[in-house]
């Protein structure tokens, strides 16, 4: 997340009246703070949303949970669909973990989640259809607040394609 701070200098405790610039000073170290607390809850929520796809979602379909059997049969989608949308949802929630692959995996869990909300209109009448609406929120939130990693994987592709 990119932020903007005002460099923070030390004001002498001998300082008789407060001026502009110890005013300055607390605004930076407030905003630093804040800047801080809001990057550990991001992080917090990735973390949540990483165990939420691997454990809650992707788990049953990779070991074939009979309810997440009968959604795929019932669909017509069978096994293989049912390991794909799991080996996807597994690859995004570890992707969310790291720092240089968060944006991209935030996007796509969100193209996921799209996906999911049209099957479930479609094939289940709309049944726990805002479950997907609400994931796409949080997903949304972490595509934008850590989007400069993805400067960071195009120069790291653009290093990998250079040495090939």
């Amino acid at each position: 997340m990119s932020e903007t701070t005002v460099p923070v200098t030390a004001v002498p405790a001998s300082a008789a009246a407060p001026s502009a610039h110890s005013s300055r000073t607390v605004v930076a170290e407030s905003a630093t703070a804040r800047g801080r607390r809001a990057r550990i809850a991001l992080r917090g929520l990735q973390v949540v949303l990483a165990l939420f796809y691997v454990i809650a979602s992707a788990l049953p379909k990779l070991i074939a949970h009979p309810s997440a059997v009968e959604g795929f049969d019932q669909m017509g989608w069978g096994s293989t669909g049912m390991y794909t949308i799991g080996v996807l949802e597994l690859a995004g929630g570890v992707a969310l973990l790291i720092p240089v692959l968060q944006s991209v995996a935030a996007m796509a869990l969100s193209g996921l989640m799209v996906g999911a909300f049209v099957v479930t209109l479609t094939y289940f009448n709309g049944e726990n259809a805002a479950t997907p609406l609400i994931l796409i929120v949080p997903l949304a939130l972490i595509a934008w607040a850590r989007r400069d990693s993805n400067t960071r994987l195009l120069e790291l592709l653009r290093l990998v394609t250079r040495r090939a």
